[in-house]
Formats: C-alpha cells, structure tokens, sequence
C-alpha cells in the first residue's frame, strides 16, 4: 500500500489531501494515468508535464518503478522571482 500525498495548487484543486491506493510496481507514468480517471480536475491537474513527483522526498521522472510502502508525494514546479 501506498499513500499518496497531494501538495500547494494540486491540492486546492482536486480537493484531496492524500489518499492510500495500491501503486506498487506501477511506473510514475502509470499512476499518473490511473489517478487522471478520477475525473477531469484529477486528468488537468496531474498531466505529467504539470506535477512533479517525489517517492520518498527524493524527486523522480515519470519512467520510476514505484514500490510497496513507498510515499508518493505530487507538486508544481515551483517558480520563484
């Protein structure tokens, strides 16, 4: 099992702090899609170009392999001035 945590404008948009789902051995990708079934403010808000990911607190790209127990964390890029 694995609990996937939703940070900043993700959160305020789809309206969900986290939630536990099985997600091991499914690719970032993979989940990704998956969870953009949800509906239309989960498939906008999470498009893999939009939302970063960590596994872990560690930033991965889409292609990493997600294991039992890992902590999914999705962002946006953070912009700064």
């Amino acid at each position: 099992m694995n609990k996937i945590i939703f940070f900043a404008q993700i959160r305020e948009l789809i309206g969900v702090e986290s939630i536990k789902l099985d997600a091991s051995n499914l690719s970032v990708a993979n989940l990704l899609d998956q969870l953009s079934l949800r509906g239309d403010k989960w498939a906008l808000t999470l498009k893999e170009n939009v939302a970063l990911c960590a596994i872990n607190q560690i930033l991965v790209d889409v292609d990493y392999i997600i294991e039992d127990g890992d902590e999914i964390a999705f962002f946006p890029p953070v912009t700064g001035g």
